[in-house]
């Protein structure tokens, strides 16, 4: 048996993330956003800081019902500017906003899900990367799928945060070969 991912560890909520939730195909459209108004979130920060903090954010933001969120005002923003718990972060508030309005146009129009997957063929890519300075921090489909969401209303989501949450939610996967988790991650794959 391989070693995990060098990225992962040493605190047991990022093992415990890596070990069981990152890289594995996600095909739940309020999922697939939620995992993508986290990485939004973690722009500039550590990916543990937002595992720390998910369930306070799950807890502010109504567990990420996109439906509630959708209808929020200025006294929502100002509740979540105000819980510690979060990344108080006013842009990053209205833009989860924005982008809960975001979410349900897409999810009525075709839905989220079936959209984000269609840009994979309904299949995670499977990379074969043997070391972490192998892996890009955005690539052209990033780029492609960033410049789509942002023209479809989504704000945060540039092509480092896409390409991030592609890995997280299994549209690619790139734990090393090295890593147990890529043939798991890879067998979950239609």
């Amino acid at each position: 048996m391989g070693e995990r991912c060098g990225w992962a560890g040493p605190d047991r909520i990022y093992l415990d993330y890596h070990d069981e939730e990152w890289g594995a195909p996600e095909h739940d459209g309020r999922a697939l956003w939620e995992k993508l108004v986290l990485d939004g979130f973690q722009a500039g920060l550590s990916w543990i800081t937002i595992l720390k903090k998910r369930d306070n954010f799950r807890a502010a933001f109504d567990g990420f019902d996109p439906q509630s969120i959708a209808g929020w005002g200025e006294a929502e923003v100002a509740r979540c500017l105000a819980d510690p718990g979060i990344i108080r972060h006013r842009g990053k508030i209205e833009a989860t906003i924005g982008n809960a309005r975001a979410y349900l146009a897409l999810e009525e129009a075709e839905g989220f899900a079936d959209w984000c997957w269609r840009y994979v063929d309904g299949a995670p890519i499977q990379n074969g990367w043997t070391s972490l300075s192998e892996v890009p921090a955005f690539t052209p489909l990033s780029e492609r799928m960033s410049k789509d969401l942002r023209k479809a209303g989504f704000r945060f989501c540039g092509p480092t945060i896409v390409y991030a949450w592609m890995q997280a939610t299994g549209l690619v996967n790139d734990h090393l070969v090295t890593c147990p988790r890529h043939s798991a991650c890879r067998a979950l794959a239609p």
